[in-house]
């Protein structure tokens, strides 16, 4: 029998199929990409993960200031995340205010040094120059208050000074950097330089008895108590060589003396404290310091003879 041609039975809905499949994939594609916009990372490493389980996470990169993003995170001072440059810069700024006011403790406890000390000084009526400086305190001891000339045996006059002067240094102790012991010696005669060992032996040696005496005195006496560290007391010897006054018989006792200068810390130096200093040029590192220029006289050009002894 002859088949009948017509009008397309039943081929009218095909193109339909093709269509909807088509809007179904698009919608799933869209929704995939939407999801995918707000993924959460911990969940994205777990997808991935389970396709690959030999990928190894990494850290993301946040990007500074994103608050839209899939990391947004609340912050205490701008929406998202902190710039990490801007942390820095305000955790640098919040260290150095810190830094700022610890200095300024240290600085007040090294006024207050002076002060207590000017005030006994001027109480006790002793013969000591008190001066005080940018950081740091000087006291310049004659020698009848510690020895005798010619020799370096601290009398009882001198060890009872340091010992009403002890308290005070303990009490300001974490605000000490360095207490430095100088030994000085007055030139015998005119006319003829001192012996230069014995000049540079009796100088250092009462300085090493003013630095013995006062490291005894400033121990700490038990765990309770506040001590001045050791390491912080260094003693120096100039013999004759840095005089203060002419060396006739009316000013060369002012150039008997011991001098002590006690600095406050620099909290703020890169170099350190003087201890760290120390080991600094021990190792070989860069240390750069200024020269405070002294106003003490020249080099003396005294004869060449050395027979002479302390005036």
């Amino acid at each position: 029998m002859k088949k009948k041609s017509g009008g397309g039975e039943g081929g009218g809905a095909n193109w339909m199929d093709t269509y909807g499949d088509m809007v179904t994939l698009l919608l799933c594609f869209f929704v995939l990409l939407y999801s995918m916009s707000t993924v959460d990372e911990n969940k994205w490493k777990a997808l991935v993960q389970s396709f690959n389980p030999n990928a190894i996470p990494s850290q993301t990169e946040i990007v500074g200031g994103d608050k839209d993003g899939p990391y947004a995170e609340d912050n205490d001072f701008f929406e998202g995340v902190m710039d990490p440059a801007m942390l820095e810069e305000m955790m640098e700024a919040a260290e150095n205010a810190s830094l700022a006011g610890q200095q300024g403790q240290v600085d007040k406890e090294i006024d207050q040094l002076y002060e207590q000390l000017k005030t006994f000084i001027d109480e006790s009526g002793k013969n000591i120059e008190i001066t005080k400086g940018d950081g740091y305190v000087f006291l310049s001891l004659v020698d009848t208050v510690f020895f005798y000339p010619d020799l370096y045996d601290m009398l009882p006059e001198g060890r009872g000074l340091l010992e009403q002067i002890a308290p005070v240094l303990k009490a300001a102790a974490p605000s000490i950097d360095e207490i430095r012991i100088s030994g000085h010696t007055a030139q015998g005669q005119d006319d003829a330089e001192n012996d230069p060992e014995g000049d540079r032996m009796l100088s250092a040696q009462r300085a090493a008895q003013v630095s013995y005496y006062l490291q005894q005195l400033c121990r700490p006496k038990d765990d309770s108590d506040v001590g001045l560290d050791p390491a912080r007391i260094v003693g120096q010897s100039f013999g004759q060589w840095r005089p203060i006054a002419a060396n006739d018989d009316d000013n060369r006792r002012k150039n008997r003396r011991v001098e002590m200068t006690i600095t406050g810390k620099d909290l703020g130096s890169k170099l350190g404290d003087a201890i760290e200093q120390y080991y600094t040029q021990r190792e070989g590192g860069s240390l750069k310091e200024d020269e405070a220029e002294s106003s003490a006289p020249a080099d003396n050009a005294g004869a060449t003879d050395q027979s002479g002894q302390e005036g």
